[in-house]
């Protein structure tokens, strides 16, 4: 996606509508089923526009989204501290901080595991961990 087609005047939450609108496949679906389920995770968290992607952030950043051309991957900058129960992390498992999560195709996304996981990355960056 060409980040010069995003006007810098409009709200973060516009320009992730607009950034899922232009993916126009399954990729836009399946950021827009991870923004439902980030938001009802936490409704207080904030959505930003960094790097010419999503990002939501409560007390310090908690994940981003972003879209491949074959897969969706939400980073949590801060997965590394995070328990992971369900074992929903499987990429950037070797990084120093943060952890991801690559969605194919028509892959099922475990809603609960990852609302725990949205809420555990809240908690570590309530707890003064991380960096500010």
């Amino acid at each position: 996606m060409k980040t010069s087609s995003i006007k810098k005047d409009k709200m973060p939450s516009e320009l992730i509508t607009e950034q899922i609108s232009n993916l126009g496949d399954w990729r836009g679906q399946t950021v827009t089923q991870l923004r439902r389920i980030i938001l009802e995770a936490d409704p207080d968290i904030t959505e930003e526009w960094k790097w010419g992607t999503a990002v939501w952030s409560h007390n310090g950043m908690v994940c981003s989204a972003a879209a491949f051309k074959d897969h969706v991957k939400l980073n949590f900058f801060n997965g590394a501290a995070l328990e992971d129960p369900e074992g929903l992390f499987n990429a950037g498992r070797d990084a120093k901080a943060s952890r991801s999560i690559d969605f194919s195709q028509g892959e099922k996304i475990n809603e609960a595991a990852l609302k725990d996981l949205i809420r555990a990355g809240i908690t570590f960056n309530l707890s003064g961990h991380h960096k500010k």
